[in-house]
């Protein structure tokens, strides 16, 4: 996983509970980068993962809800840093539809040892989108933030349900209604 991932999340975490929580989080994980990320450094996702069990300790919020703010919150962080992506984008199914066919290309041009998870769209209509997030990473809570966030971008009300196909959580069936 980035750096930049890291960074974003820490970044968050200040911004919400204060420098204190970042500190207590990194000093309680003890993670192998100690809280050092460089943003094109790639790190194990185990350290996410460590880094939010900390935090919901903290905060006594569940590690889903914790990765969906994220994912919300790093959605607006991509739409800033990024703004080439959403040019000509009127929707947010427009925008989830172009995520496989432009912007993973253009990120794995960026950064060629990214390990980005996939998101294959099956069915696509004006108000509907059916689309499968496949990662070993396991975190389709944050995908599903990054989905609310896009469509919070484009000032629309969605509602999303999500289907397991695999168990473990690296097959997941988005159903995302407007």
């Amino acid at each position: 996983m980035k750096g930049l991932v890291f960074r974003e999340f820490l970044e968050m975490v200040e911004k919400e509970y204060g420098y204190e929580t970042v500190d207590t989080i990194i000093e309680k994980s003890k993670v192998p980068s100690e809280g050092i990320y460089t943003s094109v450094g790639t790190y194990h996702h185990s350290e996410m993962f460590a880094l939010i069990t900390e935090l919901s300790k903290l905060t006594k919020l569940n590690t889903d809800k914790l990765l969906f703010a994220f994912g919300a919150y790093v959605f607006d962080v991509f739409v800033k840093a990024y703004p080439v992506f959403f040019e000509n984008k009127t929707s947010s199914f427009q925008l989830l539809a172009d995520v496989e066919g432009t912007i993973h290309v253009e990120v794995l041009k960026l950064y060629p040892e990214a390990e980005l998870p996939t998101f294959s769209i099956e069915e696509q209509r004006e108000d509907k989108m059916v689309m499968i997030y496949r990662s070993q990473r396991k975190m389709a809570d944050f995908a599903e933030g990054l989905i609310q966030g896009c469509a919070k971008h484009f000032n629309e009300n969605i509602t999303i349900s999500r289907e397991y196909i695999e168990e473990d959580g690296t097959v997941v069936l988005f159903r995302i209604t407007k």
